[in-house]
């Protein structure tokens, strides 16, 4: 959902809509209908009045434990599979994930409190590394005007780590490379990098290699600039000018008040509206393909790259394992974006968690990802977030039964080559066509959260998925069938020194990036006793607001 903020609604109010499957009306989202609220027949995006905790757990519900990091606190948390706390690391500073380790500890994305330039959710700059009692053994900071840590991290086998950063270009630099001037503001725009780390504990590291999206593009609208060509005939280059024509722009009151409301994050401007043209939100590492896989959400796309080139190879076009340097092996979601096909045939949207499954695993080697924000048959707004913008009205409670999208969690089985490599047919696209797996809800809308999120596959086939907006987990067996479900009921009101969330709030005060279930027997959990702890964390209690008034759809015009 490039086109947007995604949080563009008041910080105390539960966005709802009918569950009703009914054919949208026929309306662009500049006239979208704005309707009084009713508590029947609804679904709540947010579930913050809902009761929250266990909601269910059958015999098919896989033993173990589950870590997670509410959004808008420092504590990390490890609890059983009745909902009880067993361990937890408090951090200095807000967390958006962390990832477990074998040994024990504990490594998290944090947010720098106070990094200058960038404006987007997911927003980090600093890794750290701590052991099973918490203490800090390793910290890593990018955080500054060109640069930024944000959304995902990747724990190497050997070691060291893989990054997602943003990497700042002038409005100048963008236009020489083929960006359409019309579409830039005075901030410019950030593509996205991957560093790999080697740690140099305690502090720092080394980056030991690199690949950068601005080296990989394509653009055909001036053929006096860098990067022009055929976007068909270049499958395997990013084009610079990706969905374009479809940023919206905000004016200034509006931002500042969405900042207040926390429906943005705290350095967002005017003229960095649109900036985040990527907004890469996970990244996964395959040992034995040596490739990466990055979620690329505002391009509705996944994007495989060689991990085996050199950072050299890696700036150009041959070299490495499969001969491609550092162009994209694979693609997946949106094959408009390369030139071959329509926006009908559009498999993701604004998706996040790409992982492979790992061997041993049912499915070992396939491709998960949580498709977000999945648009209703017929529905003309990109998402039920641009209906709010649409509306340029506080009061978000419009007709979103109109914009009745979903979720979805997709396992992706991609055609490969006789010699291995990804199949790209000659004027044709990346499969598969469809997925070879996929979990969606039975009445299909009410399993949606459009934005943040994830999902992975299990040893004994059973699935987690986290509905982020939420802050849901819940597991699904091989049937597809509900076998345990919880509801996160953790909100410390974090605050920046400015007194601002840590990102993009709203309501989602139990929102949840990611939270990933271990099986009983993890090797970090030898040894340890893992009892409830005493007292359990203090449960955040949602009360209710009024329902808003009424809105005439004219005094929107």
């Amino acid at each position: 959902m490039k086109y947007i903020n995604i949080l563009l609604i008041s910080a105390l109010t539960v966005i709802t809509f009918s569950c009703k499957e009914e054919a949208p009306k026929q309306e662009t989202a500049e006239k979208v209908e704005v309707k009084q609220w009713q508590p029947e027949d609804t679904r709540s995006l947010t579930a913050a009045a809902s009761k929250r905790g266990l909601l269910k757990k059958s015999e098919d519900a896989t033993e173990g434990y589950v870590l997670f990091s509410p959004s808008v606190g420092v504590k990390t948390y490890i609890m059983n599979m009745e909902g009880n706390i067993v361990h937890q690391w408090d951090g200095e500073i807000n967390t958006m994930h962390s990832y477990l380790q074998e040994n024990g500890n504990l490594f998290r994305l944090e947010r720098d409190i106070d990094f200058p330039t960038f404006a987007a959710g997911g927003q980090a700059g600093i890794i750290r590394e701590y052991d099973w009692e918490g203490n800090k053994l390793w910290e890593f900071e990018l955080a500054d005007d060109d640069e930024l840590l944000h959304h995902d991290f990747e724990v190497m086998p050997n070691g060291n780590i893989l990054a997602i950063s943003y990497h700042a270009k002038t409005p100048e630099q963008a236009i020489a490379a083929g960006r359409k001037p019309e579409s830039l503001g005075k901030a410019g725009i950030w593509p996205d990098k991957i560093i790999e780390i080697k740690p140099n504990r305690p502090n720092g590291g080394e980056i030991v290699w690199e690949w950068h999206m601005w080296d990989h593009l394509v653009q055909d609208v001036d053929s006096t600039k860098a990067n022009y060509g055929v976007i068909a005939d270049n499958p395997r280059k990013i084009d610079i000018n990706v969905h374009t024509e479809e940023l919206r722009v905000m004016p200034k009151e509006q931002i500042e008040q969405m900042k207040q409301m926390g429906g943005a994050t705290s350095n967002a401007t005017f003229d960095n509206q649109n900036s985040d043209i990527t907004h890469t939100n996970a990244i996964a590492y395959n040992e034995t393909l040596d490739q990466i896989v990055i979620s690329v959400p505002h391009y509705n796309e996944i994007f495989v790259i060689d991990h085996s080139t050199t950072t050299e190879e890696a700036k150009g076009s041959t070299g490495g394992k499969w001969g491609h340097g550092g162009d994209l092996l694979y693609r997946w979601g949106n094959p408009h974006n390369y030139g071959r096909g329509t926006k009908d045939d559009q498999m993701l949207f604004g998706q996040h968690d790409v992982k492979w499954i790992p061997e041993g695993y049912p499915g070992e080697g396939n491709i998960m990802v949580f498709n977000n924000d999945i648009l209703h048959p017929g529905n003309k707004a990109p998402s039920v977030f641009a209906a709010v913008m649409a509306a340029q009205s506080p009061d978000p409670q419009i007709a979103i039964g109109d914009f009745g999208n979903y979720s979805a969690v997709y396992e992706l089985s991609p055609p490969e080559d006789s010699d291995g490599s990804y199949a790209l047919p000659e004027n044709g696209v990346f499969g598969p066509e469809k997925p070879t797996w996929e979990y969606m809800a039975p009445d299909k809308y009410s399993f949606y959260s459009a934005f943040v999120s994830g999902a992975h596959r299990m040893k004994n086939g059973n699935t987690f998925i986290t509905s982020g907006a939420k802050g849901r987990f819940f597991m699904v067996n091989p049937e597809n069938e509900i076998v345990w479900d919880y509801l996160q009921p953790y909100y410390d009101q974090y605050a920046l020194p400015d007194g601002s969330p840590p990102q993009p709030v709203g309501p989602f005060i139990f929102g949840q990036f990611r939270a990933t279930h271990f099986d009983a027997d993890f090797t970090a959990f030898d040894g340890k006793a893992l009892e409830p702890i005493s007292p359990q964390p203090e449960p955040f209690i949602f009360k209710m607001p009024p329902p808003p008034p009424t809105v005439e759809k004219d005094s929107m015009q």
